[in-house]
């Protein structure tokens, strides 16, 4: 008996252990803004969105570069789910390190990444920035555009939380400076 409570012990200390890296590795959109706006820390703010997608929802330029994690294949496309897959960028943590030399920082820099909803690509792309080194990466919870309504009129509509539903500074305009380019 005393062997199964060991080993009862030993999985709720692993389990509780998981949940606290998940919440270090999670921070709201409020938050990140707040930490934009301090200058004690460097930050590396990155949008991982595709840049197709940014023009259509929106922008903040709190952002200091959009690296898009997962980028659209319009050389395909799948029919049955009426959809252009998703690549992941190959250079994506090169990229995000060569920013962070770019401005004499290096890999324990607190890096931040935001999607459009947290989940598909900002929680990911924060993972793969860890699992390369970068063990103070963290992704914004709800992403750029939040949450989908589940009741009401405006059903499937992303109205809450999230950088955009938040009362943060954001624009439909796009900063040439920061946005992922192919030109240059």
């Amino acid at each position: 008996m005393t062997r199964v409570k060991s080993l009862i012990s030993g999985v709720l200390l692993s389990l509780a252990m998981c949940s606290v890296q998940a919440v270090e590795l999670a921070i709201s959109a409020e938050e990140a803004y707040a930490k934009t706006q301090q200058t004690a820390q460097p930050l590396l703010l990155v949008d991982v969105r595709d840049p197709v997608e940014i023009m259509f929802v929106g922008f903040t330029d709190a952002v200091d570069i959009n690296i898009p994690f997962m980028t659209a294949d319009r050389t395909q496309w799948n029919a049955e789910r009426n959809i252009f897959p998703m690549q992941r960028n190959p250079e994506f943590v090169a990229q995000v390190k060569a920013e962070l030399a770019k401005r004499g920082w290096d890999d324990n820099t607190e890096v931040i990444t935001m999607c459009r909803s947290g989940s598909e690509r900002g929680e990911p792309s924060a993972v793969v920035l860890r699992e390369a080194g970068l063990a103070n990466a963290r992704f914004i919870v709800h992403g750029f555009q939040g949450d989908a309504l589940s009741e009401g009129p405006q059903t499937g509509m992303r109205l809450q939380n999230g950088w955009q539903n938040s009362g943060l500074p954001w624009s439909r305009s796009l900063n040439g400076d920061k946005i992922y380019r192919l030109d240059r």
